[in-house]
Formats: structure tokens, sequence, C-alpha cells
């Protein structure tokens, strides 16, 4: 359909010190991965005020913290599976943890609590990505194993009033999720159809038209994390394949970023200088790449 785009190449930024590796098996990998034996599993990438990189390791339940020049610190260790991360505009850290929901971080003290009640007195499935609007609105997904086989997932809204509502159900694996330059439309990653949809909103806020946006294939997993550059632009991790790909507003391919470590690119996040590097978690040697891009990053209130 289309012409295939230009390479853009990557570079270790950082790689999870040896001190930090745990290998072996978890419960985590026991269900996702088939019992593989890991030393850690990277994802959820974001920035604060100081330029500081959050990551998440999902099976050992650990909260990084990486600073420009790459040193690693340890804030949090706890009993969950953090799998999103993402800052709030006043720089709060929340995290999709797939075992108790949305919590709520204060990496000073290590302390956490539940920042969203489950609905209807019901567990979430397995939360998986989070994302805030520019006026606080968040929206995260609930993944769990949903497939094309059992699509159960969801997607959700909560307001600045504290509601909080199920905009999309029977979705086969949602995952990372971004809205768009206007935030008149939300972009949502479903891995297991292997596919980007397009959530259109009205006026009023309802959801209004869903349809497939953009049709990838091939690949282990399929679309995972997903970021916007100020020009509207697209950032998709697509984790089996050891590819980002870069789409136009009208979800036409520009460019290919491709990794030089392993295949499982799960998630991106633009920082450094002027915005304009993408920074991506590559989960299957626990390593942090990064990619010098055609535009910066949309500005998201605490990135840098």
């Amino acid at each position: 359909m289309f012409a295939s785009p230009p390479n853009i190449e990557t570079r270790v930024f950082a790689s999870l010190p040896d001190e930090f590796r745990r290998p072996k098996q978890t419960d985590w990998a026991n269900i996702h991965l088939r019992g593989q034996e890991l030393d850690s599993f990277l994802e959820g990438p974001s920035f604060d005020l100081e330029g500081n990189l959050y990551v998440v390791d999902i099976p050992f339940g650990r909260v990084f913290r990486i600073s420009p020049d790459g040193l690693w610190t340890l804030i949090f260790e706890y009993d969950g599976q953090p799998n999103g991360l993402k800052l709030d505009r006043e720089g709060k850290i929340f995290i999709a943890d797939r075992k108790h929901g949305i919590l709520e971080l204060k990496p000073h003290t290590g302390a956490t609590k539940l920042a969203i009640d489950w609905p209807k007195s019901e567990r979430f499935m397995g939360v998986n990505d989070l994302f805030f609007a520019s006026d606080g609105t968040l929206y995260f997904t609930d993944q769990g194993q949903s497939g094309i086989n059992d699509p159960r997932g969801r997607l959700y809204r909560r307001g600045n009033d504290g509601v909080l509502e199920c905009l999309l159900n029977s979705i086969p694996s949602p995952n990372g999720l971004v809205m768009n330059a206007e935030e008149t439309a939300l972009y949502l990653a479903v891995t297991r159809a292997n596919s980007i949809w397009r959530v259109p909103f009205s006026r009023d806020g309802e959801v209004s038209k869903v349809g497939v946006f953009i049709q990838l294939s091939g690949g282990l997993a399929g679309p995972d994390g997903l970021a916007l550059d100020e020009v509207g632009n697209i950032a998709v991790a697509h984790a089996g394949l050891g590819t980002v790909w870069l789409f136009s507003p009208l979800g036409e391919p520009i460019a290919r970023v491709r990794s030089c470590a392993g295949v499982m690119t799960t998630n991106v996040a633009y920082g450094g200088d002027n915005r304009k590097k993408l920074y991506i978690t590559e989960s299957e040697t626990g390593k942090i790449l990064v990619a010098d891009m055609p535009f910066p990053g949309k500005y998201m209130g605490v990135q840098v």
C-alpha cells in the first residue's frame, strides 16, 4: 500500500546494571512468556521536569529513575506488576499496575495509594497503560488476557470530577494510548489485532465512530506504547518486531526506527534536548535505546 519508509538508527542510551538483574522465573512470565526465565522486563518510560527518565520493571515490581547521564536508581520495589507509568501536570507519578489497578506513587517516600477505586466494586482485569490529557483527564486501558479469541478489553476515562467511565469494551487487547494534537480523538494500540484504532470524541465528549486507523502486520506481539510529536505524527512501538514506526496524522508511514538490540520494543517517550530524542524500552535485553527524530515530541505538561 505504501513504499517502505526510510530507516532511523538507534543507539543504546542506558542498560540495566548487572546489580539489578535477577534471572529467574516469575508469576508474570509464567503467564505471559511461557515461564521464560527473565532478569527484567522494562516498560512505561516517562520524563520528569529535571530530565530524569522513569521506567518500570513488570515482573519484579520495580520503578527506576535514570538520570540524564544514564545512572540508574531503584526508587521503589513492591509486590505488584507495574506496566505503565505517567506523570500528571503537577509531576505526580501514576502507575498502571496489572495486579492492583491505578496507583499514585510518591517517589521521595516510596508510599503508594490506590488512585482509582475499582468500577462497581469489581476488580480490573489487568490495567496496562495510561495517558493524561492537557486538562488532567486520565485515560487508561484494562487489558487483562484479552485477545481476538476473548475480546473483553476496556478503555476507561476519569475526569477531573472523579467520575470513572468505561468508554469502550470488547477490545482485543487494548494497550498504549495517546491523544491527537487537537485532543479531539484518541489513538489506541490494539495489540492482538495488530492495529491502531482511532477513537473520536463528539463535542460533548461522547465516543463516536471508532475505527481502525492503522493496520500493521508481522512481529511476535503487536503495537504497544504510543507517543506524539508536536506536528501530530504518531510513534508506534511495535513489540516483537524491533521497530518503532512513525506515522503522519493521516496514518502514512514516515520512518522506521530500528532497534540496535532485541526485538521487544515495548514503549516510547520523547525527551532530551528540545524533546527531539525518542527513548525506547527494549525489554528483551533490558536496554533503553535512543533515536534522533525529525520533530520534537509534543509537550505533555511535565515532560522536558
